[in-house]
């Protein structure tokens, strides 16, 4: 009688708390059993970020009935349900017994995030040294002398590239500046650096609490110095500027941690990615996401397009710029660039130069101080004008060839006036070696990937007037190819003015 009144005070208490208890309930994990004894996997709980797992599947249909009442009973219930008097020593099921321990212990999801964010935390620790701190100045001459002061403008990121001291960074960064002076963390074990470029700054835009100042605890052994920075190269069609620090005697920085370099190619949407930069003045800061999207393009500072550009949702802001994008390992795989946002702020919509091209430039402008560029010899008309004011709805009109370049000898003509005072319009490029153009974004596209000295196909329409059989001159495009040999950007026959 008194088994039987505990097993219904069971029942009752179980069925009155099934509501409460059901929030508890979490999606079993299908795992592998063996005999009559569930076997729990971390690995499987961390990748199916579960609690416990399932009964076996062989057991019968009321054995895994009573096996769910069992896994959402409080514990409280669970001898009565067991029945016997002797409740004590009731023989509880392996496998219950599991889900129990598995349900009370710290859960296997929790464990995999520690692992996530310890992951997460190595990554940061490790590569923050890497990341610069960037602030701009213009000059003004004082108002009440003939001093000139600086006046700061702007701040943004950028990252050591070598021992050499060079940095990078965005090329819309310093594209107004006329001085920059960049913090580094550098390992002098709170010790004052004692390098001979090393600066006292008259302003910054840190703001209080940064990272590598005094009393910071992230970095402990590590201090913030500041240093002036000279340009040695620009390349504002890719937004990239490749700025240097070095001692007075121009000898490198002892103590620098460049940052290690990934690859862009082979990324795939829905990889993990973090960003550290320097946003609204919060120096190294970490923020984290997937890859959104790729091949994307965006507009550069001198107006042609960046092709192969990576999106991402990791949080970019104004101060980012320059900053590095980083895969799982803590590889650079980008370099932040720009944002789509209403208001200015990051909206989930970041963007990112590829490592790539990045290392393509960075290499070419600390070597050269420029970039070479393959170029038609020809000057055109923005597409936006022409389709406007010309009605040209295909392809890009050549506004000037230059006398003496390949272009020219090969045929192609520009807009002229004749004798009687008509203009006639040039030559519309619509293809180049079979790509098709419709603005002048796609010539620069299509032309990137060649070297100067290549030799390319130009198909053109020509305009022609032609006389109706009525009599009346009727204008029509024909069609024609040239074979047209690139020069240089830096040919001095096509920048001479």
């Amino acid at each position: 009688m008194v088994t039987m009144m505990r097993y219904f005070v069971g029942i009752s208490i179980l069925v009155s708390s099934y509501n409460q208890a059901a929030a508890f309930v979490l999606k079993p994990c299908r795992m592998a059993t063996k005999g009559s004894t569930t076997k729990f996997s971390t690995t499987q709980l961390c990748n199916k970020h579960d609690t416990y797992a399932a009964a076996d599947e062989d057991a019968s249909s009321q054995d895994n009935q009573r096996r769910k009442l069992l896994s959402i009973a409080p514990i409280y219930t669970l001898p009565f349900l067991l029945g016997g008097e002797n409740t004590a020593s009731a023989a509880v099921p392996t496998s219950t017994v599991q889900q129990i321990n598995v349900a009370l212990s710290p859960s296997a999801s929790a464990l995999c995030a520690d692992s996530e964010e310890e992951a997460r935390i190595s990554i940061f620790e490790r590569v923050a040294p890497s990341v610069v701190y960037i602030d701009t100045f213009k000059q003004k001459q004082d108002v009440f002398s003939t001093d000139i002061m600086e006046i700061p403008i702007g701040s943004g990121s950028g990252f050591i590239w070598d021992n050499e001291g060079h940095i990078v960074t965005n090329f819309h960064v310093i594209q107004q500046a006329k001085s920059a002076q960049i913090a580094i963390l550098t390992p002098n074990n709170g010790i004052k650096s004692s390098s001979s470029a090393a600066i006292e700054p008259a302003y910054t835009s840190v703001r209080p609490g940064a990272l590598g100042s005094n009393g910071s605890t992230t970095f402990k052994d590590f201090t913030r110095t500041v240093y002036k920075a000279r340009v040695v190269g620009v390349d504002p069609t890719k937004d990239i500027a490749v700025l240097k620090v070095d001692n007075e005697d121009n000898s490198p920085i002892k103590q620098l941690r460049p940052i290690q370099l990934g690859t862009s190619t082979g990324l795939r949407v829905g990889q993990g990615s973090l960003a550290i930069g320097n946003p609204f003045g919060l120096d190294h800061t970490l923020t984290t996401g997937v890859i959104s999207g790729i091949g994307r393009e965006v507009k550069s500072p001198s107006g042609r397009p960046i092709s192969n550009v990576i999106q991402t949702d990791a949080a970019i802001n104004p101060g980012n710029s320059g900053g590095p994008l980083l895969d799982s390992k803590g590889r650079v795989i980008g370099m932040a660039t720009a944002i789509y946002s209403p208001s200015g702020a990051s909206a989930g919509i970041g963007f990112a130069v590829p490592v790539d091209t990045v290392k393509y430039i960075v290499t070419q402008l600390i070597e050269n101080g420029q970039i070479v560029r393959p170029l038609l010899g020809v000057n055109i008309l923005d597409s936006k004008q022409s389709r406007q004011t010309l009605g040209i709805t295909k392809g890009v009109l050549i506004l000037e060839v230059k006398p003496g370049t390949p272009a020219a000898a090969a045929g192609l003509k520009g807009i002229r006036r004749t004798e009687s005072g008509i203009i006639e319009i040039g030559d519309i490029i619509i293809a180049v070696d079979g790509t098709s153009i419709e603005k002048e974004g796609d010539l620069f596209k299509a032309i990137e990937d060649y070297k100067p000295g290549d030799t390319v196909k130009v198909t053109v329409n020509r305009p022609q007037i032609e006389v109706t059989e009525s009599g009346e001159p009727e204008i029509k495009l024909k069609e024609i190819t040239f074979s047209v040999k690139l020069i240089a950007s830096d040919d001095s026959t096509f920048i001479q003015k």
